[in-house]
């Protein structure tokens, strides 16, 4: 079984390992982060590396990396240290559920973590570092861009094209045969009807509370 080093010591870092590990394609070896932030000596049951470190404890020739890391200042942290390790000479592998329905027949880039549940129609091209959180629909013939992060249960229509650096919220829809900008916002629940223009920050509307008590509805 191949070695694996996963740089974060946070909820993701965690998710990566249990999915890893749960399809026997790597064995967890250590957890990465900065020097400073550095907490405790172990998590997860593994030890915790200063970034400095990793090249002398665990060599490029011997670990592939894996860097779980959210969508933080619009995906450049995550951005930064998959470049990064990458060109220290890390193999960057990705996830693919075993669960996900993967209909492309194009390579998906390095170090996407693709969960359960998500629907990746024919002829659609993922990128680099790209996080596809559970229950999507990738239509056809669309593009995700590098360093992009998608939430749950959002609809792509076919022949999308994503740019670098986004986030779309969950359950955003996209209409087919548009464009989305890189460093694009696209929040919650937000309906997408026409090209969406780089740093474009797209929100949906808000459920206000009526004004009427659950306590005087008649038919509840």
């Amino acid at each position: 079984m191949k070695k694996l080093v996963i740089f974060g010591a946070g909820d993701i870092a965690e998710l990566a390992a249990f999915y890893f590990k749960r399809q026997c394609s790597y064995e967890v070896a250590a957890f990465i982060v900065d020097a400073d932030f550095i907490k405790e000596s172990s998590f997860n049951g593994r030890p915790v590396v200063a970034f400095h470190e990793l090249e002398k404890k665990f060599t490029p020739t011997t670990h592939d990396a894996f860097v779980a890391l959210s969508y933080s200042k619009l995906n450049a942290v995550r951005r930064d240290k998959y470049l990064e390790i990458k060109r220290m000479g890390y193999s960057v592998t990705s996830y693919v559920s075993e669960r996900a329905t993967m209909l492309t027949h194009y390579p998906i880039g390095e170090n996407c973590f693709i969960l359960e549940d998500n629907t990746v129609q024919p002829f659609v091209k993922i990128g680099n570092n790209v996080t596809l959180w559970s229950g999507n629909h990738i239509g056809h013939h669309s593009k995700i861009g590098d360093h992009t992060f998608i939430a749950s249960h959002v609809v792509i229509s076919g022949g999308v094209d994503i740019g670098e650096q986004c986030f779309l919220g969950v359950n955003a829809t996209l209409r087919d045969h548009i464009s989305v900008g890189d460093r694009c916002v696209i929040g919650a629940g937000a309906l997408i009807l026409a090209d969406a223009e780089p740093e474009g920050v797209y929100m949906g509307t808000a459920t206000v509370r009526s004004r009427v008590p659950s306590t005087r509805l008649r038919n509840i």
